[in-house]
C-alpha cells in the first residue's frame, strides 16, 4: 500500500482568475504599506469597504479596483 506525504489542502481552490487577483493587491498592499501592515490590512475588516479586503479582491474584478482605490486612499492620506 502506498503511504502519502505532505499535507493535504480540502478547502476551496481559487481559480486563476482569483489566485491572480490576489497575487496582485497582496503584492500591491506589501509594496505600500510593508509586510506586517499589507497582512493586517488585507485581513482585517475595514468598514469603509465593508468586509475583508482580501475577499473583496478576489471576489471579482470590481472588488479587486475597490480594494485598490481603498489602499490609494490609506497610503495617500
Amino acid at each position: 500500500m502506498a503511504r502519502q506525504s505532505g499535507r493535504h489542502f480540502n478547502g476551496p481552490r481559487l481559480s486563476p482568475e482569483q489566485a491572480a487577483r490576489q497575487g496582485r493587491i497582496s503584492q500591491l498592499a506589501i509594496a505600500r504599506l510593508g509586510a506586517q501592515d499589507a497582512i493586517a490590512f488585507l485581513n482585517g475588516n475595514d468598514e469603509k469597504l465593508g468586509g475583508r479586503p482580501l475577499d473583496l479582491a478576489i471576489e471579482s474584478f470590481e472588488g479587486l479596483r475597490t480594494v485598490e482605490q481603498r489602499l490609494e486612499e490609506r497610503t495617500d492620506a
